[in-house]
């Protein structure tokens, strides 16, 4: 994974701030309308301090920013590697940074929805390289890859059923912007959808027409092993997929029953 991403690269640049003065009731109906649970204070540009609902919550109730306020806070210089900053963000217990430029101006803000959002977009090529490499190896041709939208409606399916839990998950993803890329294979002029079934259906639900994915393109028209499985299996389209609503996923069924066998155990 390269370790050359900076904070300035996944950082918000928009950031909503409040000022010393601000009313505290202000800041709570800010938080009602954005969602957020905590503001930057900034004065002439400059970060004073942070106010966050746990000020609000467990402070002696003050009228204004200033006086519920934390201001011994850690911010982030804007070329400070995301790697760092993750590092930073999970020992101390934080979900935001303030970001910083040279002349100590706020210039945006990380949290840790950007740090996640990094990782994905950094772990998710090595992967998809990893298939591809094996793709050439195993059918003997080359191959490129390229990273666009696909429209929904022509991904071929090579699963036959997803699990609604993950399915709720990944929709979750989607609306946040958290949703790794899908890995696609065109043969031909087909697109063959080999990782990424869950993140596709819930896109085609939430109404999506495309979704991003990394495509890797064959020199010639080969049918893969997936998709003659897939002609076995009856699967075609997104609607061909099940959707197994009376059982979990697999993974945390077994989880679970992990947890279960320590509890008998213990």
């Amino acid at each position: 994974m390269s370790s050359s991403a900076l904070v300035k690269h996944y950082m918000t640049k928009e950031v909503i701030t409040v000022r010393p003065d601000t009313p505290n009731e202000e800041v709570i109906k800010l938080m009602k309308t954005t969602g957020h649970d905590g503001f930057p204070v900034r004065t002439n540009g400059e970060v004073l301090g942070i106010v966050t609902a746990f000020d609000l919550l467990l402070k002696p109730w003050d009228h204004e920013v200033k006086d519920i306020m934390s201001t011994d806070i850690v911010v982030a210089d804007q070329d400070m590697s995301i790697n760092d900053a993750s590092r930073v963000m999970f020992r101390m217990g934080i979900s935001r940074l303030p970001v910083i430029n040279k002349e100590k101006k706020l210039v945006g803000i990380i949290t840790n929805t950007d740090i996640v959002r990094s990782h994905i977009e950094r772990s998710t090529p090595m992967k998809v390289n990893y298939f591809k490499k094996t793709l050439e190896q195993l059918y003997g041709i080359k191959s490129k890859l390229l990273r666009m939208k696909v429209p929904t409606d022509k991904l071929r399916p090579t699963q036959n059923k997803i699990y609604a839990d993950e399915l709720q998950g990944r929709t979750y993803e989607i609306k946040r912007g958290l949703a790794e890329p899908t890995i696609t294979v065109k043969t031909g002029d087909r697109y063959i959808l080999v990782d990424g079934h869950h993140r596709t259906v819930a896109a085609s639900k939430l109404g999506y027409k495309e979704i991003d994915s990394y495509v890797i393109e064959l020199e010639k028209d080969i049918k893969l092993g997936l998709e003659k499985t897939a002609d076995s299996e009856g699967i075609y389209t997104l609607d061909d997929i099940e959707i197994i609503d009376d059982a979990q996923h697999p993974l945390i069924a077994i989880t679970r029953s992990l947890r279960k066998d320590r509890n008998l155990g213990s």
